[in-house]
């Protein structure tokens, strides 16, 4: 019997069972992403904290996993963020307000081009209260854009690959809205 336990045992830590999810601040990340047109690895995750809050946290999953942030935002290939809230002070009007400070350090305050596309991709934030435990899958998928899903119910698509470079890039630009984070996407601690 014994014998059996400890073949159980091995057999799940070394068939990557044991790996199926990643857990940060509670929230738990699956290892792969299946999208509608293909399955995504997480290549990083962490915590977006505001003051003293951590507000949500943010799993991003690649085709091919890099540590390479300026290759990842210019990659044609299909990518998403799975951004989990996990803090009652996050509402629809402060989200907003941190999508649009995030896209303009992300565009170097030069948001002009691309404001009808945020305006449009912000309107996802405010089709229902936002409460603790709510999730968002932001999915760019080439040729189509942006697909957007609350709670797994699609929302929206913003297209452009201009439009998919400038979200990302709120979290892995030159500019990020937290370094810390940053580099906990890119598989770094």
């Amino acid at each position: 019997m014994k014998q059996i336990l400890l073949y159980a045992i091995a057999f799940i830590l070394f068939s990557g069972v044991g790996n199926a999810q990643v857990n940060v601040n509670g929230v738990n990340l699956s290892a792969k992403l299946k999208t509608s047109t293909a399955e995504l690895q997480l290549n990083g995750a962490g915590v977006r904290k505001k003051a003293i809050f951590k507000v949500y946290v943010l799993g991003l999953y690649l085709k091919n996993p890099s540590k390479d942030a300026n290759a990842i935002l210019n990659s044609k290939e299909e990518k998403a963020v799975k951004l989990q809230i996990t803090s009652s002070m996050v509402n629809s009007k402060n989200m907003e307000e941190a999508v649009r400070e995030g896209f303009d350090l992300s565009l170097n305050g030069k948001v002009g081009a691309l404001q009808s596309k945020i305006d449009n991709f912000i309107e996802i934030f405010s089709h229902e209260e936002i409460k603790t435990g709510d999730y968002f899958i932001l999915n760019y998928v080439p040729g189509v854009g942006v697909k957007s899903s609350k709670n797994g119910k699609h929302l929206a698509t913003v297209e452009g690959d201009d439009f998919a470079k400038a979200l990302f890039g709120i979290w892995l630009g030159a500019k990020p809205v937290e370094a810390a984070l940053k580099t906990a996407l890119l598989g770094g601690k």
